[in-house]
Order: C-alpha cells, then structure tokens, then sequence
C-alpha cells in the first residue's frame, strides 16, 4: 500500500503555508489541515479525487480547494518523491482561477524547495 505524507516547504528560513495559515480563524485552519490529511487518505487508498477537491494547475502544482464558511481556501502543493505532497502557499480565492502570481510563487517555493 502506497504510503503518502505531507509536510510544507520551508524556503529563507519561511515556510509560506504556515504563514498563510495562521493568517485564518482555528475554525478555518483545522477545516484545512482536515483536508489536508483526507487528501493523504484518499492517496493512500487511490481514490479517484474530485476536481472540486483538488486538480492539477500547471508545471508540478495542484490546488487542494476548502470551503470555508463564506470563502474557498485553496493551498498550492507539489509532489515530491518518496510519496510526499508538499504544500508550498495558500490564499483565499476571490475568483473562478487561482491567480497566475500565487501560482508563479508556488513555483518559485517549489524549486528552491527542491534545490536545496
């Protein structure tokens, strides 16, 4: 049985998720770190996974989408090897798609993640 884990990316002595996340209400974080941990469940068990859950962005990025109570959060993730999703940033969605700039930043997270 495959065996995913997720942790968060920690660049210039920052890690960007914690950052976004202590920026939210208890309510709000626990509701994220929930689903955080069913995305691991349901990798861990091959679930087929929702679009309305998390999809693919572009170059190694997907979003893992929360409904908040009047607001959707969305955290940037990556894969990394040994089964380990890495959340890099989040933000709190104002439109239909993730802005190019948070995902230009997740990107950036990514490869010094990588890198170092």
């Amino acid at each position: 049985m495959k065996s995913f884990k997720f942790d968060f990316a920690k660049v210039n002595d920052s890690i960007p998720m914690i950052n976004f996340l202590e920026s939210l209400s208890v309510k709000e974080k626990a509701l994220i770190y929930k689903n955080m941990q069913k995305l691991v469940e349901y990798k861990n068990n091959n679930f087929n996974l929702s679009d309305k859950f998390t999809k693919p962005l572009r170059d190694g990025i997907f979003e893992l989408k929360v409904d908040l109570q009047n607001k959707t959060s969305r955290s940037l993730y990556f894969y990394e090897k040994n089964q380990m999703i890495i959340f890099t940033n989040g933000f709190i969605k104002k439109s239909q798609k993730a802005p190019s700039k948070e995902i230009r930043k997740a990107i950036k997270i990514m490869e010094a993640y990588q890198n170092e």
